[in-house]
């Protein structure tokens, strides 16, 4: 049939569609971007506004705009504000780590725990505690990095022995194996010191409470750094989900892909667990809500992840002061509540596809 022929007859409509239904998918995309910035911007409000101490919404927007130095002023600006803007770089951190595991790893499963991260952080925090007895959270912040900073070098040095590359297979054995031995190190130094047991609980329930402006200054390059690299990363990501050898075809130095993603990893996961502690969950099912959401493309899949976890992180952190009332419960224990009801839901819903 001939060009004209065929033009008659229809057949060159549904190439000339494809432009517009995937201009249509982007707007729709975008459209979700602005939601969940409202939603980020309303579950931020919240959480300078409710607390274990009432104060009314209108009291809470006249200080937060005009500090004036009274008790309300001075819970809103050194209490509350410091704790959602770590709850907004620990979510952004957890969930762009997470969506990174899962594709340097192409396994749907994967967290930033799998690589030993946050056992190294953990174990730096023990060191700190049962050692040198370092008693403050900012205190803790630079023995976590130290400790996740060791645990990477070994996962990385155990992948590649030998005359093989550290391929994400290697990788994660080596993770399970220094997860192995740091938890045993972490439960014998904690179990013969019951004085850091009883300080170390505090800080492995993971928690956004009792942190303030100077350890989010601490994290805050660290964030950044690993978040600028996982989002140069995205294209190479969506070549290296064809495989290595695709990937390779199509001009992709995978180890160096590989390479700065585990940096990503380590810096954002190291960030986010030494200034909270480990929190569960967020790192493992966001990354999974966002391919829900948008489909495979890792441009997407990265951006909705950094939006989608503080939305979840904060808002379980304001769970937590409603529900624990005239208290709080930690944020850790409200994202394990919520996450794996989450995560049975999209199990169910589909099967999880390798990535």
């Amino acid at each position: 049939m001939s060009v004209e022929a065929r033009a008659v007859s229809g057949e060159q409509a549904a190439p000339a569609a494809l432009p517009r239904a995937g201009r249509g998918a982007t707007a729709l995309r975008g459209t979700g971007l602005l939601v969940l910035l409202g939603a980020l911007v309303l579950v931020s409000l919240l959480s300078v506004w409710v607390g274990t101490r009432g104060i009314p919404f209108t009291a809470t927007w006249s200080v937060l705009w005009n500090p004036d130095g009274s008790e309300t002023s001075v819970i809103i600006h050194d209490y509350r504000i410091p704790r959602t803007v770590l709850g907004l770089l620990v979510g952004m951190a957890l969930g762009l780590s997470g969506a990174l595991m899962q594709a340097l790893t192409r396994n749907p499963l994967a967290d930033p725990g799998m690589l030993g991260i946050s056992l190294g952080a953990s174990a730096g925090v023990v060191v700190a505690i049962a050692f040198l007895g370092v008693g403050s959270v900012l205190g803790y912040v630079w023995f976590a990095f130290l400790g996740t900073a060791v645990a990477s070098v070994a996962v990385y040095l155990l992948g590649s022995s030998g005359r093989k590359l550290a391929t994400p297979e290697r990788l994660v054995v080596a993770g399970a194996a220094v997860t192995a031995v740091l938890y045993a190190f972490n439960w014998a130094v904690l179990l013969l010191n019951p004085r850091a047991f009883d300080q170390f609980r505090f800080w492995t329930v993971g928690s956004l409470s009792g942190r303030y402006f100077d350890v989010v200054y601490v994290i805050l390059p660290f964030v950044a750094v690993g978040l600028l690299i996982a989002l140069v990363l995205a294209p190479a990501l969506n070549a290296l989900a064809m495989g290595d050898q695709v990937g390779r075809a199509l001009g992709l130095n995978v180890g160096r892909t590989r390479a700065l993603g585990a940096v990503a990893v380590m810096l954002l996961c190291g960030a986010a667990t030494a200034a909270a502690g480990p929190i569960g969950f967020v790192g493992l099912a966001v990354p999974h809500v966002a391919r829900f959401v948008v489909g495979p493309d890792q441009r997407w899949v990265l951006t909705y992840s950094m939006l989608l976890a503080p939305v979840m992180l904060i808002g379980a952190d304001v769970l937590g002061r409603v529900l624990g009332a005239p208290g709080e419960l930690q944020v850790g224990i409200i994202t394990a509540f919520l996450g794996a009801p989450l995560f049975i839901a999209l199990c169910r819903r589909r099967k999880l596809v390798m990535l």
